[in-house]
């Protein structure tokens, strides 16, 4: 997708707090340091409109991204970073789970994994909240650029395996660095969309787009 604007539009933690103009939203779940806000500038275009935080773990809300005046990237504070308190973990439990029960705008969960790594408890539980509120999910599988491309197989078995995932459930291997899965990403979420009959007129993927970010290296996770 060609992409013409952008804009971080809010950090929100209550419902009241989400926009309301009604725009398909697809969010972002993994655990601190996968590289979410690398992903979302990756897809984007832009090198730090996403940024991370300077203590892991501490920002506990959904930062919504607006792409084109047509679709939200909503992105949820990374989980699993060891000095987070019991009090602040139960609290973005009820805050992402209060978002996937109740948001009818989101239409694709992106469940972000460290190909390098086998999923951790936190990822098996995201994926499980996922399949019982029957959110459209696809896996992805970032940092493909630091494995070998024989090892992606392997490493992408063991991926599901872990999560109990269905054989049929999308993978889009990426990488921030190359821009690896971009196209196949943005396909997916704007099929998504389609399916869920919300899509609006949006340009296609231009696959003779020079990538504004080039080679240079992004702000990881």
């Amino acid at each position: 997708m060609k992409i013409k604007q952008t804009e971080f539009v809010i950090s929100a933690v209550r419902p009241n707090q989400y926009p309301d103009d009604g725009l398909p939203e697809i969010a972002l779940a993994g655990r601190s340091n996968v590289g979410k806000s690398s992903l979302i500038n990756r897809m984007i275009q832009r090198k730090n409109l996403a940024r991370t935080s300077s203590q892991p773990g501490k920002t506990q809300q959904l930062n919504y991204y607006r792409v084109n005046e047509e679709i939200y990237l909503v992105d949820f504070p990374g989980y699993g970073y060891a000095r987070v308190s019991k009090k602040q973990r139960e609290e973005f439990g009820v805050m992402i789970e209060t978002y996937l029960r109740d948001r009818e705008q989101l239409v694709l969960q992106l469940l972000v994994i460290d190909i390098r790594h086998e999923p951790s408890k936190d990822d098996v539980l995201m994926y499980e909240w996922l399949k019982y509120y029957e959110i459209p999910t696809c896996i992805v599988a970032t940092k493909a650029d630091k494995i070998p491309r024989s090892k992606w197989d392997k490493h992408l078995k063991v991926i599901k395996e872990s999560l109990g995932a269905e054989k049929d459930i999308p993978v889009v291997l990426f990488s921030s660095e190359t821009g690896l899965g971009r196209d196949e990403l943005w396909a997916k979420i704007l099929q998504a969309i389609n399916d869920a009959g919300m899509s609006r007129e949006t340009e296609p993927l231009d696959q003779e787009e020079q990538p504004i970010l080039a080679d240079a290296s992004l702000e990881q996770e």
